[in-house]
């Protein structure tokens, strides 16, 4: 069963940065792809950032050139630079994982990001 431990969020200013990362555990194979979802109040849940193993990335519009992902393929972790957070950037943000080619995900917890002056 993959786990997923997040860690990293917490209350930042707007302009602000803060870094989240993702381990994961338990029959991970090589071949996947991580990404972070976002969930603010009263919202659906959606797609910021995403990594294969081969390190293709794609982003959600609204980040795009203030966040980055990244991954240590050893580790079997991803990580999320957010830089210049905004108000908007508020919400809880999950790990996600899922092997290649297949349909099955797994979620981690999810860690609050809240940017307020």
């Amino acid at each position: 069963q993959v786990q997923l431990v997040e860690s990293g969020g917490g209350l930042v200013q707007p302009g602000g940065s803060l870094r989240l990362s993702c381990a994961a555990s338990g029959g991970i194979f090589s071949s996947n792809i991580m990404g972070w979802y976002r969930q603010a109040p009263g919202k659906q849940r959606e797609l910021v950032a995403s990594i294969t193993s081969g390190r293709a990335t794609n982003y959600a519009d609204s980040v795009k050139g203030r966040f980055t992902i990244s991954r240590d393929n050893a580790k079997n972790t991803v990580y999320l630079q957010m830089n210049s957070l905004k108000p908007e950037d508020t919400a809880v943000y999950y790990c996600h994982y899922k092997r290649m080619a297949t349909i099955v995900g797994y979620w981690g917890q999810g860690t609050q990001v809240t940017v307020s002056s």
